[in-house]
């Protein structure tokens, strides 16, 4: 019978290690000491990270620092992890103590048993690749982490900028379609002015258009990594070739435009560059909670008909709720949830370093995929959105608000007066009646959907 586990030796002793595993004593010790919140390490920073190593192997190989054997070994497991395979060999939970030294020395143990295994050795023996003596040389966590939770947070953003995209198109497609259709205006959920159907799917689109910049602009504030800093942003123990050639490296594995602070002190002390692209990130679910309330409050006064999905009670029949805003909106909450917690651990780090990191990166990832994945959603829910123009018109109609599009024509106190009288008329189609009061002719251009989308009136033509 094999043995279920082999022996790995520290400087803390001995520890049980499960066989055939890739991971090594020190991501076992880490997952026997954090097992809180039942979330593994986001797959996107592994793979970053991934990137981070190559980086380092190569630029340590050019400089003859590490032998090309070990170099090429080490290259070729991150390019295995990179690819989506040993996935399953990064079990620690997303918080852990250390500032993510648990994450990194799992992503060493695992490059390193891969690497010796691939050279012709067992997994941990490390007689010809170590952990720490190759794949982590010239390194530390304070550098390396921060560096990879940047790279796979622009990663994310491009792909959350294409999902903002499709969501953008979908939403002006909408505006276009539905311009023609009158309707009354809200505020503070009472009746307003008039307007269009396209203009406030027209609001919708400009404000995910904001948030579309915003997020292409914010890319700018990840590029500057601290790679090449080691323990607190000193470079200690690193040559300095090595810091100069490493960036360049990075930049080429990675095909992003990163640069090397020039201060890595203060990019290895301080983390409020994540704070301010999760604000960014905030801002933008704000924007969603925000479109997708009123989706559900116009589906309710029957303005518009959400696509039907799914069976919405379990006791009344024919029931049909607005999952997929409902789902969105909750999406946003949670995001401005992570947003706080990323908040409040960007300001937690003590004089040189952040060791909240691990919060931080969980948070920023969390936020990232849950964005991408209900922009891409709602893009596919909104095509689906039909108006219910008939609806619109009756609401428009009865509505005692339109009278105020008559000010340039007959003046505030006319204006007024003809209220009154429709009021007394006990009739419930004002446009009809002022129809008969002012003209049908004025009536309909005054209410004419180009005029309502106008801005403002040409001129002032005053009805006598």
């Amino acid at each position: 019978m094999q043995n279920e586990y082999r022996i790995e030796k520290d400087a803390f002793g001995e520890l049980k290690v499960p066989a055939g595993v890739y991971w090594g004593i020190q991501t076992q010790r880490a997952l026997e000491s954090f097992f809180l919140s039942g979330r593994v390490v986001h797959s996107s920073l592994i793979g970053a990270y991934c990137l981070v190593k190559k980086a380092c192997a190569q630029t340590n190989m050019e400089l003859k620092l590490l032998e090309e054997k070990k170099a090429q070994a080490v290259i070729a497991a991150c390019d295995e992890v990179i690819g989506g395979k040993l996935r399953g060999q990064f079990p620690l939970d997303a918080l852990q103590g250390g500032a993510g030294t648990s994450t990194n020395m799992n992503v060493n143990e695992v490059l390193a048993n891969r690497a010796e295994e691939l050279l012709g050795g067992r997994p941990g023996e490390y007689r010809i690749v170590d952990p720490i003596e190759d794949v982590n040389l010239n390194q530390s966590t304070n550098d390396t982490y921060p560096t990879a939770l940047k790279v796979a947070a622009i990663f994310k953003l491009r792909e959350l900028s294409a999902g903002i995209s499709g969501l953008q198109g979908a939403l002006q497609k909408k505006e276009k379609e539905f311009s023609g259709v009158v309707k009354i205006g809200r505020t503070e959920l009472q009746e307003a002015v008039p307007m269009t159907l396209g203009q406030e799917f027209g609001a919708f689109s400009e404000a995910i258009a904001r948030d579309r910049w915003r997020i292409f602009k914010c890319e700018e504030r990840l590029r500057v990594v601290n790679i090449g800093g080691t323990a607190i942003g000193t470079g200690l123990t690193a040559p300095r070739d090595y810091i100069f050639l490493v960036i360049e490296t990075l930049r080429r594995v990675t095909g992003l435009g990163l640069s090397r602070g020039e201060n890595l002190v203060d990019q290895t002390a301080n983390s409020d560059c994540f704070a301010e692209v999760s604000g960014i990130l905030k801002a933008h679910a704000c924007n969603l909670i925000k479109i997708c309330g009123d989706l559900r409050l116009l589906n309710l006064l029957g303005e518009i008909v959400l696509p039907q999905l799914q069976t919405g009670s379990s006791i009344m029949p024919g029931k049909c709720n607005p999952v997929v805003p409902e789902a969105a909106g909750q999406a946003g909450i949670r995001v401005i949830a992570a947003d706080a917690a990323l908040t409040r651990a960007c300001s937690s780090g003590s004089l040189q370093i952040n060791e909240f990191m691990p919060l931080i990166a969980d948070s920023m990832l969390e936020s990232l995929e849950l964005l991408i994945n209900t922009d891409r959603m709602l893009a596919g829910h909104v095509p689906g959105i039909s108006a219910d123009a008939g609806q619109c018109r009756r609401y428009f109609d009865r509505s005692p608000a339109i009278v105020t599009a008559l000010l340039p024509y007959v003046g505030y106190g006319r204006a007024g007066e003809l209220l009154n009288e429709f009021r007394r008329s006990g009739e419930e189609d004002i446009h009809a009646f002022l129809s008969v009061k002012l003209g049908r002719e004025l009536v309909n251009r005054i209410f004419d959907p180009c005029n309502l989308v106008s801005l403002g009136y040409r001129q002032r033509e005053k009805y006598t």
